[in-house]
């Protein structure tokens, strides 16, 4: 389901602009449909009302909690089962933030990533989305959103940018709070700015040399990171929003001096920041997480070059949980709906 067809279905039974507001509000914040001035004998027009009881359950049956897992950190990653039987990953992240799935699976394909060993099975509909964020906000609250789970929000660009209009209005979500993840499509450039509500913007880096980012990301835009990190800053300086670098790190791969010093020339002077995420390592493949002393160094010497950084802990690495790994697991114990088909994705234009 998307957004626009909920839509249309509430004007179809009667309901004004405040009606139609009141009603995504109510559903986008995970506010009690049937308490005090929330009632729908107190604002709904009658079509509505008598529809009211079917449209709340259609709704609440988007998402539904198949599992919760939860880590030593705070976190807590949702295996959520969508109404098809498929399932998606999100994750509760500590002070408040959600990450959300926008596809089934995903066609980039990074070598390092299990969601990305399976491919694209379908796209989620921009409703399926806000309801993975309407889920969580009845177990915590939720304050910031990102689009870092499973897919590659760039291949279901106009969902996705749907489910952020909704969510940075009747979603209160702040935009600034609102990421959006990207390998570098380069439809995303062109896209997003033309949104009411603007994202904030992630791209996924990994390495400085071109080469070896298109061995990690086989079927991302071949962009040259210098151009990547250009149009990133563009967008960064038109929004207000520092763009987000994101960096796994991989023992021996992408955690050399050579890529510490590649960043400091990239980043120097950047509207960024760079967050590095020791790898979560994911059963049957060869990359492994560095140290943690390891990393911390690489991020004290990126500070003190000038560029902003940060290091993270993968939310959940304490109950082996890397996105896609509960799906992988479910549908190995039968829990959950093998692929119904695979679909193809059709790539942006190489970036110039």
């Amino acid at each position: 389901m998307h957004i626009a067809d909920l839509r249309q279905r509430l004007r179809a039974l009667g309901a004004a602009p405040v009606h139609e507001a009141h009603v995504l509000r109510l559903w986008a914040q995970a506010r009690p449909h049937d308490s005090g001035r929330s009632k729908p004998e107190h604002f709904l027009p009658q079509a509505l009302r008598a529809a009211w009881p079917a449209l709340v359950a259609e709704l609440d049956g988007l998402a539904r909690l198949q599992s919760e897992h939860a880590g030593e950190d705070g976190s807590a990653r949702l295996l959520v089962a969508l109404a098809d039987g498929q399932t998606v990953e999100s994750v509760l992240l500590p002070r408040d933030g959600l990450c959300v799935s926008s596809q089934v699976g995903c066609a980039v394909g990074c070598r390092f990533c299990m969601t990305g060993q399976g491919g694209l099975v379908r796209q989620l509909g921009s409703a399926e989305i806000v309801a993975q964020v309407a889920l969580a906000r009845r177990h915590r609250p939720v304050k910031k959103v990102v689009f870092m789970g499973m897919g590659e929000p760039a291949h279901n660009l106009e969902a996705v940018a749907e489910a952020i209009e909704l969510l940075g209005q009747e979603g209160g979500i702040g935009h600034k709070h609102l990421v959006f993840s990207t390998v570098g499509d380069e439809r995303v450039f062109e896209r997003l700015p033309q949104l009411r509500v603007k994202p904030a913007l992630a791209l996924s880096l990994h390495s400085t040399r071109a080469a070896l980012r298109a061995e990690l990301l086989p079927r991302a835009p071949r962009w040259e990171p210098a151009d990547l990190v250009a149009a990133g800053e563009r967008y960064a300086r038109a929004t207000g929003y520092p763009i987000q670098y994101q960096w796994t790190l991989l023992d021996g791969i992408n955690d050399g001096d050579d890529e510490v010093e590649g960043i400091a020339t990239l980043l120097q002077g950047r509207y960024a920041m760079m967050n590095l995420i020791p790898y979560n390592s994911v059963e049957g493949l060869p990359y492994r997480r560095p140290d943690w002393e390891r990393a911390a160094d690489i991020a004290r010497r990126l500070n003190r070059r000038g560029v902003l950084t940060r290091l993270r802990r993968s939310a959940g690495q304490d109950v082996d949980a890397g996105c896609g790994q509960l799906r992988a697991r479910a549908a190995l114990d039968g829990t959950a709906a093998r692929p119904l088909r695979m679909l193809r994705v059709v790539p942006a234009r190489h970036a110039p």
